[in-house]
């Protein structure tokens, strides 16, 4: 009877911690606006910064 406790217990506690998880949101970038513009070798920022992304046109 201690052996199916035992395992009722370690089931119980893999349950327990695998159903913790952490998601990122869709439209987040992992780099800075100032940054991809360094990459794209654009001039201005402002087509990169979060607020400005709904002006792209995607619908998702």
């Amino acid at each position: 009877m201690k052996s199916i406790s035992k395992i009722v217990g370690v089931v119980f506690a893999i349950l327990m911690f695998s159903s913790c998880s952490a998601h990122r949101s869709a439209g987040q970038s992992a780099t800075a606006p100032g940054q991809v513009k360094k990459i794209t070798g654009a001039k201005s920022a402002k087509a990169y910064a979060p607020g400005q992304q709904k002006k792209k046109g995607n619908k998702h």
